[in-house]
């Protein structure tokens, strides 16, 4: 097993409180992105915390797939929908790996210039 997820998660949110009484601002900003997000119900809870998941893969944040991972059980999303959010974000990400790859082929080539 890569990480002990219960634990994980639950470690998030007890830091999470913690770090909001240092700086509740900061997190109460933080807090209203979400609300945002979901603020004209274009997307259901479910697509929203898919779409949640395939972005925590290609940013690699395990706090990220630990509570997303979380709330897509709770919004009702099946194994098969989340294997396929993260199909999605493995081929969006090796064509990220490519695009940058000429981007560092193009730098090197315009320095050694």
């Amino acid at each position: 097993m890569f990480s002990n997820w219960p634990d994980l998660v639950s470690t998030i949110k007890q830091s999470f409180g913690a770090l909001s009484k240092s700086n509740p601002k900061m997190v109460k900003a933080y807090m209203a992105l979400g609300e945002a997000a979901a603020e004209n119900n274009v997307l259901d809870a479910k697509t929203r915390e898919l779409i949640s998941l395939a972005v925590a893969v290609t940013t690699r944040c395990d706090g990220c797939l630990g509570t997303h991972a979380q709330a897509a059980i709770a919004a009702g999303a099946t194994r098969e929908e989340v294997a396929a959010a993260l199909a999605t974000a493995i081929s969006l990400n090796a064509g990220a790996a490519y695009i940058y790859s000429m981007h560092a082929l193009e730098a090197y080539d315009a320095l050694k210039s």
